[in-house]
């Protein structure tokens, strides 16, 4: 089941990519089915807030009525940061799948999702389609840095 989530949640992250987007994708899924998606649009809204994860928590809610949300799972092709991982456990978001591990920076995920911040603890699973997930940035990333290098020249 987790791979069919995933796989949503990397088609999310492809719709990024051809807007101009960091390609990373999210979906949030309470009682086997998916109640919020989400892409990164931070470019195109000029709002820092913008990641995959909140944009898919704030569906996700306002889909179930409940800024409380105990009980679901998000899915996130790459490792949530500490905005976001703050926001999955304001939500009580119950599990956090994520693909690609975060490779800027010492990831803080974990200690997160087990600080007991609010009451309430997190499970984290990475690497879930991490090969895939990886993929989408990495092509999204070398064919930004060579439309850089001609632009150069």
């Amino acid at each position: 089941m987790e791979e069919r989530f995933m796989r949503e949640a990397i088609r999310l992250a492809e719709k990024a990519k051809k807007k101009g987007e960091v390609p990373i994708g999210a979906v949030v899924v309470y009682e086997g089915r998916i109640v919020g998606r989400g892409f990164n649009l931070r470019t195109k809204l000029q709002m820092a807030t913008a990641h995959a994860e909140m944009r898919a928590i704030d569906r996700a809610c306002k889909k179930l009525h409940s800024w409380r949300l105990p009980g679901a799972e998000i899915y996130v092709t790459l490792e949530p940061c500490p905005m976001c991982m703050g926001a999955i456990l304001n939500a009580r978001i119950d599990r956090v799948y994520f693909g690609a591990y975060e490779q800027k920076g010492r990831s803080l995920t974990n200690e997160l999702a087990n600080a007991n911040l609010l009451n309430h603890k997190t499970q984290v699973v990475g690497g879930v389609l991490q090969e895939e997930c990886a993929a989408v940035l990495t092509s999204f990333f070398s064919e930004m840095r060579a439309r850089e290098k001609a632009k150069k020249k």
